[in-house]
């Protein structure tokens, strides 16, 4: 985190990914997805979002290509761990 008081406390820290359990579960049953495939959905996404990808204030383009890391990432854990 760079800003405000602490700032500099560390330097290579991005940020936080704050994922709320019930919203996932009700996303997961409304998707009808395991709520463990929901869960490791939304740290993908807030991830890449630290990473700098943007799906909302981007282009149709970068928000296609965030979309395209989400599913090749989450398609590398359900095959490397068998989610």
């Amino acid at each position: 985190m760079q800003e405000g008081e602490g700032s500099g406390l560390s330097p290579l820290m991005l940020g936080d990914v704050v994922i709320s359990a019930e919203r996932a579960a009700t996303d997961a049953a409304e998707a009808n997805v395991p709520f463990e495939h929901e869960l490791w959905f939304l740290l993908i996404h807030g991830v890449l979002h630290l990473l700098g990808y943007d799906h909302e204030r981007g282009t149709v383009e970068e928000a296609e290509q965030m979309e395209a890391r989400e599913s090749e990432i989450f398609d590398l854990l359900v095959r490397e761990f068998s989610l």
